[in-house]
């Protein structure tokens, strides 16, 4: 059975920490749960990836405003990422993505949700969906992964400096600033918090993360999705082609996307009123 720790202490430097629940895969994920029980939707935000990834920077700007409109909102960091575990020795893999996340959300006793996903966390959406026809009552993706092949992801710019420093090179905040610059087309996202919060994460994470994680493309199986989809995505994302918001909207039968000129990766962030504002008018429609 799972088991609930009490609140953690905040890391020097770091993201601030809230809950973490032992799994019964004997795997803990790290969570912020807050908003009512009952009377809104279950919105449940999955981070994206990348050195130093959790789920409070990701989705920073976001949880207040759902949280405000009446929603309970829960973020995990993924495994691997954030203050989550991150075993060693093994690939990192949708299916191990997808069966911790659903043990942690089974835990806290959800049981139908909205979920909100950016980039890896798209990916991880998409998985949930079809792994468990039913409980997601409507899907909301930004610059989404898992919709094109390895081969695509590891052309993209973004990609490349990411991978090749993170698994091979010098690691420091001077060479994250500058794979988060490359995630936000304007640099004036990526602030002095915004880097210690990442690097303070980066020093805890295997270089297996990164360098094992194993993601199918899931483009056959869009055409699976029956729950309404709204996407984002940002021209200038320089990690997921922006060519994969014609696949969403193509291969979902519910299906809609808002692209933005003048963004990167992070829409969430660089549109974050807008992208709120939208969210909640699309789990309200």
């Amino acid at each position: 059975m799972a088991s609930q720790q009490e609140p953690l202490a905040t890391a020097a430097g770091g993201p601030p920490k809230a809950r973490a629940i032992r799994l019964p895969s004997g795997h803990e994920l790290h969570f912020h749960d807050t908003g009512p029980s009952a009377g809104g939707s279950t919105v449940v935000l999955l981070q994206g990836s990348g050195p130093g990834a959790n789920g409070w920077s990701n989705f920073r700007h976001n949880i207040e405003p759902l949280r405000a409109a009446g929603h309970r909102v829960i973020v995990p960091d993924l495994i691997g990422f954030g203050y989550s575990s991150k075993p060693t020795g093994l690939d990192y893999t949708l299916d191990l993505f997808v069966e911790t996340t659903l043990e942690l959300l089974d835990a806290l006793e959800v049981r139908q949700c909205v979920l909100v996903g950016n980039s890896l966390g798209g990916a991880v959406s998409i998985g949930i969906c079809l792994a468990r026809p039913g409980f997601v009552q409507k899907l909301i993706v930004m610059g989404c992964g898992g919709i094109e092949s390895t081969e695509t992801y590891f052309k993209m710019p973004g990609i490349q400096k990411m991978v090749s420093g993170f698994v091979g090179g010098e690691i420091n905040p001077t060479w994250l600033r500058g794979i988060l610059q490359m995630l936000s087309f304007d640099p004036i996202h990526v602030t002095d918090e915004l880097v210690a919060e990442r690097f303070a994460i980066l020093q805890l994470m295997p270089k297996e993360v990164l360098g094992r994680m194993r993601i199918p493309d899931l483009t056959p199986r869009l055409a699976d999705l029956s729950m309404p989809v709204l996407g984002f995505w940002g021209v200038e994302d320089q990690f997921c082609p922006a060519s994969g918001a014609l696949k969403i909207t193509s291969q979902c039968r519910d299906s809609r996307v808002i692209l933005y000129s003048q963004v990167g990766h992070w829409v969430m962030i660089e549109r974050a009123q807008e992208f709120n504002r939208h969210v909640i008018d699309f789990i309200a429609a």
